[in-house]
């Protein structure tokens, strides 16, 4: 979820292809929820196996990785570790809101309301410890590097990409530029043409978001961005009601940072707010990790999508026969070709 800022963010769209040869560190929660979240029946039950087990996660992790790989770039997925203390409140917030919604796609399957029980059903996604562990178990058969965060996989995101050992993050969330992403990619795991609750059929592009860019085109630092977001409302802490992005910015180019709009006490700044910038601009992360792009294990993957959960043989040899003779690197491009 996180903080929406895209009325102030414009991106540039690219295409898949451009990423060749990049090395990105991606939002595994982020995306995981996704494929759980999109990958459904017409009434929104998830993908499952014959046990009945939810495969929905495992599907698309399986043949969007696939999709990296034979394009020549190397993905790495970091999964998030233990939530901050302040974020409790909006995991509960979320659990109650997947328990509404899962009462209300029943409902609706009940009345036989297909649409509706499908926008309803996106919204119940749960991704549990069994699944993790699967997902972790089909990346190690695929050969990609995975990393856990000591606690938000976007800060850990973040710090890989300053050090330079990933040149990019992807993630949806815009947190991933204020925990200081120098260089995001949206809809990585999306892109393509996609269906929408409504059945109407969009066709969805990566986009790239540059940091440095985006402060410079808002006028404000990175710390600015922060109080900004403080100010809307992000996981570790409730909005102001009544502000968003244009008058967040507004706000504080005016003030310059929060302590000033405390002291003016026109607004009632969470008092936590030195607590929240800090998770943002001094968030725990690690560099006990390794980033080693291995051999696709075919029986491995055969393993865990066929032998356990059904998938057709045929088809996922048919993608393994592509990428297990591919992984390197494609042609490179500088850092400069994006600025």
């Amino acid at each position: 979820m996180g903080v929406d800022i895209s009325d102030l963010v414009e991106g540039k769209k690219i295409a898949l292809e451009d990423l060749s040869g990049r090395s990105i560190a991606i939002d595994a929660f982020n995306t995981l929820y996704q494929f759980l979240s999109m990958i459904r029946q017409p009434d929104g039950t998830p993908l499952m196996d014959r046990d009945g087990r939810v495969t929905s996660h495992l599907s698309g992790l399986f043949y969007r990785s696939a999709a990296l790989l034979e394009l020549g770039i190397r993905p790495a997925f970091v999964f998030d570790g233990k939530p901050p203390e302040l974020k409790k409140k909006t995991l509960e917030e979320r659990r109650a809101v997947k328990e509404t919604a899962e009462r209300e796609w029943k409902k609706a399957i009940e009345e036989g309301d297909l649409k509706k029980a499908l926008s309803k059903a996106s919204r119940t996604s749960r991704l549990d410890s069994a699944m993790i562990e699967e997902s972790l178990s089909l990346l190690d058969a695929l050969g990609i590097p995975w990393i856990r965060a000591p606690s938000e996989g976007e800060a850990q995101m973040a710090h890989m990409v300053r050090k330079g050992d990933v040149w990019a993050g992807a993630s949806q969330d815009f947190d991933a530029i204020l925990f200081g992403t120098p260089n995001l990619v949206r809809n990585l795991t999306l892109s393509g043409k996609r269906r929408l609750p409504s059945g109407k059929t969009v066709e969805v592009n990566p986009v790239m978001v540059t940091l440095a860019e985006v402060l410079s085109a808002l006028g404000v630092s990175r710390e600015q961005l922060v109080d900004m977001a403080v100010l809307m409302g992000t996981d570790f802490n409730e909005g102001i009601k009544g502000i968003g992005p244009k008058k967040a910015l507004a706000i504080i180019k005016k003030a310059g940072n929060l302590e000033r709009v405390v002291s003016e006490g026109k607004f009632s700044v969470p008092k936590e707010y030195g607590d929240i910038r800090r998770l943002f601009l001094e968030p725990e992360v690690t560099d006990d990790y390794r980033l080693l792009w291995g051999i696709v294990d075919d029986e491995g993957v055969r393993k865990i999508m066929c032998d356990k959960h059904g998938f057709s043989v045929d088809r996922i040899d048919s993608i393994l026969a592509k990428i297990s003779v591919t992984g390197s690197a494609k042609s490179q491009k500088s850092l400069d070709s994006w600025s």
